[in-house]
């Protein structure tokens, strides 16, 4: 048959200012914690907190909605971070010590961060003989002084440097050297070992004048800057690890590398001391680690707090991660799972207040931020509305549920407030509250759910910017595991030594890697839930207000229906515990349903109204109808050749094979091209001028496409179920229209079932008599056999079906039953869109064929327009293996926009992406962060904050700026740049003005048929003769 082309025709003036109106790109916020902090820092007066990354990123945060992000220009460690109190401002110094000056502004109402002047330090002595700096070496401590005017910066040299903060200059006669601070040190101190770098340099709260300067051989100096002399001296010889000053300033505490610290009294006569008042060893007296930092915070009351880390015992818990905090009688040891970064108390600092009176303490870990409440006896922790570690086990699927009905909400918030209660006695809040959020209260109500690998499923309220966490769900009770063993040894008695106490709630060991969760679904209408596991389990959920006792049906299901040849070799199944079991209140299991041979669920959907639940696996897929417990359907997928399915995930034999067909491959590959490359060579300068003698200039030829070759019906794993898809309309003929379910699988085949549904079933509590039927319907076979990543039915009007529930409680619109349905098929390669009930091709674009890459993930979602307030279209998103976003018109699949969204060597991120149903998107930059990102114009949820500063904004300052960041620079992966523009029709600030979130759009609003119009020819259509190829069985005809 004759193939015709449309040449693609010039660009829709209209159409492509409406698309400006309903698509734009934009990175907005980063979720969770961040990757590999290494700095910390604490602004009293504003109330706001500062995290420094190795990767170079600057995150600040205050109130929940307010977060700041800015990167260095060079990937580098931050190594400090210290406030300009109350300015805004925040100095970082970097492992190559360059410090940078940040400064948050305001622009349009809104604030972001911006570095406003860097400064290098010659990295050796006498690199620049015109300054007379012999001394200059790395920076080891900065101390600012004098109200953030002046810093001064402490050297491997041992010599104290003076810098002017807002100009970032040296100030030249200012230097400290060792040699002026030996003169005022006994000879026989003096001879023998250097000083040392300066560990730490420390300000008098009242007398800016002073500074305490640390060597690291053990040498303690208070510094008149005014008077150019030493007050008074320490003769420390212990090495010196860290120092605090006590608020009066009558006494300061050292710690040091033997695990001691030494009090020191300032106010006892003599310029010289040579011995501290006390000198301890907490955990001695066997050889301790180094206690790194230590703080001394007092008290009205007379019992002041000394808070250090490190310090343990070095043979018996020199592996453990530990902040003390000592109050009179009382200690503490807090045991963390991850290695300690930093911590500060939230306390006092006015200069006219007598005490410190700390009310907080924040311990940044590597991998978790806790803040305890030292105000509460038994100093519990607080719970924060942010920085929650999300890999506090494994990520291994996610999922996003958006327009969350209030009632639910409330129930799951409910649910998991009682499962962390606050002491009664507790009122501290959160502790860092600075700014102000600016961005509108959400309109809905937008979850995340993501799975983990200790079988456990957690709820985060995306709403906002700040992903808070809900609840969580644990499916290990259910199995028999050695979970309840463990807890009890990590039960520490009251007569044990030290008194560890265990923090914080980073676990990333799991007790069995079968619990893994892979899929979630939830019902959002009917609180029902099916969390799908790595070792076959499928459990079906209902959420309950109260504590329940109560034993789980078990159900198993054969998916290999006793098919000769093929031997599991993989893990065992999880088994269930038997007898009625306690469940908290929250998502309690109803029917746990095990799927043979237990392989990792691959798919997973739910349909609440018909009380169904499909799930598939390498092997096949099942039906399973939970209201009469009983199974509806197994069907096996595999093929003869498919032994590999049986291996299960971590076989050796599996990855061998894999790695030698891929170099036989590989070989032949090279050969072929090998010969062809030199003609290609030519015919393509041919065909290159040929085309530009033939084309007119205004009149764009069709893309060339790319030879997709067929793939083998062979190939391992080919009977892998992707994707699953539950549907009311016309399957048997083109009258009478019904429950479907539909599977597509690895090898590009399609089953569609007819499914005979009790009408008593549909949300009655009465078992019906007549149980669920499917019967096999239809059976298409993809030409490329390529991987089936999504199918969905569109109605009359070319719409996507409601979810359940939606149309029967008029929560959308009911679909149009009248005109012709069709199914949208998403393969790897291409996306098809087929006439039912007799799946002849309509439409299809081929993707790969076209831009040479090959779809990951797909979604339909809403983009409503940014002019319009009720003007929107439906629209196919996807996310390539390139890490770019297409989207394309529904159901003409013609392409409208796409933007580079993932590097394509995150393969990780671009596997854990998940697209919202209005236009939006989170993937995984890190273990513990998500990227949240929109396709929509309109629909964009990104920090808008202010923040109240007393520095002012002065003219002469901006002449120092050295560059503007961007307003959202990020920390990973690709920087946030609005790639499409924006309407410039009079429309909104983009700015300020977007909305966080939409409401959920009536039906009649949509029209999506607009942009499949005879004037929107921009892009090349393939005509129905080239599309007709598949293989498509009926069985019902």
């Amino acid at each position: 048959m004759m193939k015709f082309r449309f040449r693609r025709q010039g660009a829709d003036p209209q159409r492509e200012k409406l698309k400006q109106e309903l698509f734009a790109f934009n990175k907005t916020v980063e979720h969770g914690f961040p990757n590999q902090p290494s700095a910390l820092a604490f602004d009293p007066e504003l109330r706001i907190m500062a995290i420094g990354t190795r990767s170079g990123a600057v995150k600040i945060y205050g109130t929940p909605g307010v977060e700041f992000t800015g990167l260095h220009p060079d990937t580098a460690t931050i190594t400090q971070i210290h406030f300009l109190p109350g300015q805004g401002r925040l100095l970082t110094l970097l492992d190559d010590s360059s410090l940078h000056l940040w400064e948050i502004v305001h622009h349009s109402g809104c604030a972001h961060l911006e570095e406003v002047l860097s400064f290098q330090l010659p990295s050796r002595p006498g690199f620049d003989s015109a300054s007379g700096l012999p001394g200059l070496t790395r920076i080891t401590v900065v101390l600012l002084v004098t109200a953030g005017d002046m810093a001064a910066l402490g050297t491997e040299g041992s010599s104290v440097f003076f810098l002017d903060v807002p100009t970032l200059t040296l100030l030249e006669g200012q230097t400290l050297g060792p040699d002026e601070v030996l003169r005022s040190v006994p000879d026989d101190y003096r001879c023998g070992k250097s000083l040392g770098p300066v560990e730490s340099l420390q300000g008098h709260l009242r007398d800016p004048t002073k500074i305490l300067i640390g060597y690291s051989r053990g040498l303690l100096v208070i510094w008149n800057q005014a008077a150019q002399c030493a007050d008074r001296v320490f003769l420390g010889n212990q090495q010196l690890e860290s120092l605090c000053w006590e608020r009066s300033g009558s006494t300061l505490v050292s710690s040091h590398s033997d695990g001691s610290y030494a009090v020191w009294s300032v106010d006892a006569g003599g310029s010289l001391a040579t011995q501290p008042t006390v000198a301890t060893m907490p955990y001695g007296p066997f050889p301790c680690k180094a206690i790194n930092k230590i703080l001394w915070r007092n008290c009205e009351s007379g019992d002041h707090f000394i808070i250090f880390s490190g310090g343990m015992p070095r043979a018996s818990y020199g592996d453990r991660h530990c902040v003390s905090v000592l109050r009179a009688e009382t200690l503490v040891t807090l045991d963390f799972t991850s290695r300690i970064i930093d911590f500060f108390t939230v306390h006092s600092t006015r200069p006219e207040d007598e005490f410190d009176e700390p009310q907080a303490l924040a311990v940044l870990l590597e991998e978790e931020l806790v803040v305890l409440d030292l105000q509460t006896p038994g100093w519990p922790s607080v719970p924060g509305p942010y920085l929650a570690p999300l890999h506090s086990s494994a990520i291994t699927c996610s999922a996003h549920v958006a327009n969350v009905p209030a009632k639910l909400w409330a129930r799951i918030v409910s649910a998991g407030e009682q499962q962390s209660p606050q002491p009664a006695s507790s009122t501290l809040r959160w502790p860092i509250t600075g700014g102000r959020n600016l961005a509108q209260e959400p309109s809905q109500r937008g979850l995340l759910l993501t799975g983990h690998e200790d079988g456990t499923v957690r709820f985060w309220d995306a709403s906002g910017v700040a992903l808070r966490p809900l609840y969580k769900l644990s499916t290990a009770g259910l199995f028999q595991t050695d979970c309840e063993h463990a807890d009890s040894l990590a039960q520490a008695t009251e007569d044990d030594w030290p008194p560890f106490r265990k923090v914080g709630c980073f676990d990333p060991y799991s007790d069995d890697p079968r619990l893994g969760v892979q899929k979630v679904v939830l019902c959002k209408y009917t609180a029902r839930m099916v969390v799908a596991g790595t070792a076959g389990q499928v459990l079906v959920l209902e959420l309950s207000d109260t504590p329940s006792e109560k034993t789980v049906s078990v159900s198993s299901v054969d998916l290999l229906q006793d098919r000769e040849g093929f031997t599991w070799k993989g893990h065992e199944r999880l088994s269930p515990c038997t007898g009625p079991l306690p469940w908290p209140a929250g998502f309690q299991p109803r029917v746990l349903v095990q799927c043979l041979p237990p392989a990792a669920v691959t798919a997973v959907t739910l349909h609440a109204e018909w009380s169904l639940v499909a799930f598939g696996t390498s092997h096949g897929f099942g039906l399973f109808d939970y209201q009469r417990k009983t199974p509806v359907l197994a069907r096996c997928t595999l093929h003869p050749n498919d032994s590999l399915a049986m291996e299960g995930p971590l076989s050796r034999v599996k990855s061998l094979k894999k790695s030698l067909r891929q170099s036989f491959r590989r070989i032949r590959k090279s050969r072929v091209s090998g010969k062809k490359r030199a003609a290609n060579a030519n015919s393509k300068e041919a065909n290159a001028q040929l085309a530009e003698q033939a084309c007119p200039h205004d009149v764009e030829m069709t893309p060339v496409q790319r030879r997709i070759e067929p793939r083998s019906a062979d190939d391992s794993l080919s009977g892998v179920v992707r994707c699953l898809y539950f549907a009311d309309t016309f399957l048997r003929d083109a009258v009478h229209h019904g429950p479907t379910m539909w599977a597509g699988t690895n090898s590009g085949s399609v089953f569609a079932y007819a499914l005979e549904v009790p009408t008593a079933a549909a949300g009655g509590e009465k078992q019906p008599e007549r149980a669920v039927e499917a019967v096999l319907g239809k059976e298409v076979q993809l030409m490329h056999r390529a991987p089936v990543v999504a199918i969905a039915v569109l109605d009359g009007r070319g719409r996507p079906l409601p979810e359940p529930y939606e149309a029967s409680r008029d929560l959308a619109q009911a679909p149009d039953m009248q005109g012709g349905h069709a199914v949208l098929i998403a393969s790897e390669e291409q996306f098809k869109v087929f006439t039912l009930p007799k799946v002849s091709a309509k439409t299809k674009f081929k993707l790969t064929a076209h831009e040479g890459c090959r779809v990951r993930k797909v979604a339909l979602a809403t983009f409503a327009s940014v002019a319009c307030e009720d003007y929107a279209e439906t629209c196919l998103a996807c996310l390539t293996n390139l890490g770019d976003v297409h989207v394309f018109s529904v159901p003409g699949l013609r392409p409208q926009v796409h933007y580079p969204c993932i590097r394509k060597e995150d393969i990780s991120g671009i596997a854990s992406c998940v697209l919202t149903r209005h236009g939006q998107g989170f993937y995984l930059i890190s273990p513990s962060e998500f990227e949240r990102f929109s396709l929509s114009a309109r629909n964009i949820t990104e920090p808008l904050c202010s923040l109240d500063v007393s520095w002012p904004q002065d003219s002469a300052h901006a002449s120092h700026r050295l560059r503007e960041s961007p307003k959202l620079s990020q920390a990973n992966g690709t920087p946030g740049i609005i790639l499409a523009p924006q309407s410039h029709d009079g429309s909104p600030d983009p700015i300020c003005s977007k909305r966080s979130d939409i409401q959920e759009l009536p039906e009649a609003m949509l029209s999506p048929m607009s942009v499949d119009s005879a004037t929107s020819a921009d892009t090349t259509l393939d005509t129905t003769g080239d599309v007709t190829v598949e293989d498509v069985k009926d069985f019902l005809g």
